[in-house]
Parts: structure tokens; C-alpha cells; sequence
């Protein structure tokens, strides 16, 4: 073998870390699937002579980005769990991976499983509330098998929140690492941001997520419709998608907010409404951590948020960002929502403070952590 002039022995045999990330098996490409791609992407790009980084998807992703990637992409399409089973052990024995990296607690057993009898090693990556996560039989069962089986065989746990990580380690009775890796929250374009309150004296609220059950826009729109009463110049943009849509357009109807109420969707960035919005406001009943919350704040938008697990304390930590209300929203969430109608102009001088202290979870700052956790998960095959 050839030896490169000018560079030392020990980094001329260095063996870049074989890293493999598996991308949730859904249909859309939002939350988790955006945030590991990020990761990715940003690996690839600045750490390309320490890691080697694989991207597993087993489903056909809707909007999933058609550019080339730097990692190596893996497209393997899953038809059943059995067929998953043998896809996730052909592709993880087709290479010497250092580390194997799995979103949430359920597929990690299954991950597992499929694995057996091969010399890997697995991290865990937390996105969203464990304790919410085991409430059907099916995932029960899979909790049960990761704490009294595949927990002691789990190298290291990532979560997006200090706060998940702690419930984890309680949950579990864990003594596994754990390491905080930080959602890194991508930049937008800001020179167009428009008011609307200054435009038209209309105070626009603004709401990005699923329409499901655990982002609570049910909460939302029953506090909106007690705002609408007392401060009539107000508007709604509720921006996402899912199932729960046509529920969310019922809702609307019944409580009278057509008029003042929008669904939106804008499936690749929430850029053309947070940039002509006011206010963000934010009533999941849980969350592992919140890009949505942090998006809103490159914005500068000030934010409410209940009070909810996990993410939202650990993101609004200074008044300057926003406020919380407890987590059934109710009487406080309108009273909030009608201070900042009141005060919006004083909140926006703080629009500053909030974009400048979003920038300490930007990529190019978040990827150093979350390429020491990897170090720090895989050292026993570096």
C-alpha cells in the first residue's frame, strides 16, 4: 500500500468510523427523518476523514428530498416486520459498522432483535416522551425487552432533551451513557419577514406540526376561540399535516372560526408562514424536544408554549423567548395569548435576543456534539 508524504503513521491507518443511521419506517418526511438527515448531511460534509456514514431507509419517505446526499444512502423498502427483521440484519452484517444508530426505544428492540449473534453495537436515539410512547400492548411488550434484555447491550443512549434523558435513566433504572445531542435548527432566509400586526392590525398567531392527538391544536383552537371574544383583531395559521386534518377543519366550523382560522401547508419549510406571523404558539400535550418552538425563534417570534414534556423548558428559558402555561392550556393560555396583542411591540424589540440565542443550536455548532458522541458511543471499535 502506498504511503501519503507529509502526514503521521498513526493517522495514515486511522480507520474512519463505519456509522449506520436508520430512518424511521413512516410515510412522511418531517420531524425525526428531517433531524437525521441533518445530522447526516452535516457529518458528511465536516467529518468526512473521521466517519463513514450510512442512512438506512426502509419506507418511501412522502417529500423526502431528491438532491444528492454526502452520506451513502441505503434504500431498502420493507413489506411487513419479518422482511424488515431480515433487512435491518443483511444490511447492518454487510459492513463492519462501528456504531448503529436507532430513533426511539421500539424500533431499537426490533433493530436488535434482527441482530443476534452479530458483533455490533447500538445507540439509542430519543426523540420524543418514553413514558408516552408504551401505551399499547405491542410497544409495552418491546419496553419490557429493552429493559431487562437489550438495555445492558445498548452502548449509549442520545436524547434531544436533558429532561427526556433523566425520564429515560428513571424509566429504564438505566446506567447506560446518556449524551444530550441537540436538534440542529437550520437557518432561513430573514430577509423577508413582514409583520402582519404592522401591515394590517390584525395580531397573527401561528402554530407549525402533526395534526395529531399530541400536538393539541384541539387545545389551541378552544383558547383561540375564548381570544377571538375579547380581542377581536386576530388571526389563526395553523401549518402541517396528517390524519387529524379533517377533524381539525370540523373543529374550526363548529366553534365558529372560519373566518379566523387557516390550515396551512407548506411541506418543505414553514419559512412562508413564521416569516408574516407575530406570535408562535405551541400546545402539544408532549414533545421530546421542539424544532418547531426553535424554528419560530430564528424567526425572532416570540413564543407560548404549555408546559409540556419535554422540550419547551429546556428551550424557553429566558422571558426575552416566551412563556409557559401549564399544559391543559385553558384560561392561562388566552390570557397569555392576549398580553402579547397587547405588548407586541415591545416584544418585538426582543427579536434580537431570541434569533441570536437560537444560533448556539445551529448546525455547524450542534454536528461537533453530536460527532463526539459517536466517538464516545464507538470507542470500543475505533
Amino acid at each position: 500500500m502506498e504511503m501519503q508524504v507529509g502526514l503521521p503513521v498513526r493517522d495514515q491507518f486511522r480507520r474512519r468510523l463505519k456509522v449506520l443511521y436508520i430512518q424511521p419506517g413512516t410515510s412522511s418526511f418531517a420531524g425525526i427523518e428531517r433531524v437525521v438527515d441533518a445530522v447526516c448531511t452535516m457529518l458528511a460534509d465536516r467529518f468526512s476523514d473521521d466517519f463513514e456514514v450510512d442512512v438506512l431507509y426502509t419506507s418511501v419517505h412522502k417529500n423526502r428530498p431528491t438532491e444528492a446526499r454526502g452520506y451513502n444512502v441505503i434504500d431498502r423498502v420493507a413489506h411487513g416486520r419479518m422482511d424488515l427483521m431480515r433487512i435491518f440484519r443483511n444490511v447492518i452484517k454487510s459492513k463492519d459498522y462501528s456504531l448503529v444508530v436507532v430513533p426511539q426505544i421500539e424500533p431499537t428492540v426490533i433493530c436488535m432483535a434482527a441482530c443476534i449473534g452479530l458483533n455490533r453495537r447500538f445507540a439509542v436515539h430519543l426523540h420524543g416522551n418514553p413514558k408516552r410512547e408504551a401505551d399499547h400492548l405491542k410497544a409495552k411488550i418491546l419496553f419490557l425487552l429493552m429493559r431487562y434484555y437489550f438495555l445492558s447491550r445498548v452502548s449509549h443512549v442520545f436524547g434531544t432533551s436533558p429532561r427526556q434523558l433523566e425520564s429515560f435513566k428513571e424509566m429504564f433504572n438505566s446506567r447506560i451513557p446518556q449524551v444530550w445531542v441537540p436538534n440542529p435548527v437550520r437557518a432561513f432566509d430573514l430577509s423577508e419577514t413582514t409583520s402582519s400586526a404592522e401591515v394590517t392590525g390584525v395580531v397573527t398567531f401561528v402554530n407549525v406540526g402533526r395534526f395529531a392527538f399530541q400536538k393539541g391544536q384541539d387545545i389551541l383552537l378552544q383558547a383561540f376561540s375564548q381570544l377571538v371574544k375579547i380581542r377581536p383583531n386576530v388571526r389563526l395559521r395553523i401549518v402541517g399535516y396528517g390524519a387529524g386534518e379533517s377533524n381539525l377543519r370540523s373543529e374550526i366550523s363548529r366553534l365558529g372560526l372560519d373566518g379566523s382560522v387557516s390550515i396551512e401547508h407548506h411541506p418543505t419549510s414553514p419559512q412562508p408562514a413564521l416569516a408574516t406571523s407575530d406570535v408562535y404558539v405551541s400546545t402539544s400535550r408532549w414533545e421530546g424536544w421542539s424544532l418547531a418552538i426553535c424554528e419560530a425563534l430564528r424567526f425572532g417570534l416570540p413564543v407560548i408554549s404549555t408546559d409540556c414534556e419535554f422540550g419547551p423548558s429546556d428551550i424557553l428559558v429566558d422571558p426575552r423567548l416566551g412563556r409557559l402555561v401549564p399544559a391543559s392550556g385553558n384560561a392561562a393560555l388566552v390570557e397569555t395569548m392576549a398580553y402579547y396583542c397587547d405588548n407586541l411591540s415591545t416584544e418585538k424589540s426582543h427579536s434580537d435576543f431570541r434569533k441570536t440565542f437560537i444560533d448556539r443550536y445551529s448546525p455547524e455548532r450542534v454536528v461537533e456534539i453530536h460527532a463526539q458522541a459517536l466517538r464516545s458511543a464507538a470507542r470500543a471499535f475505533a
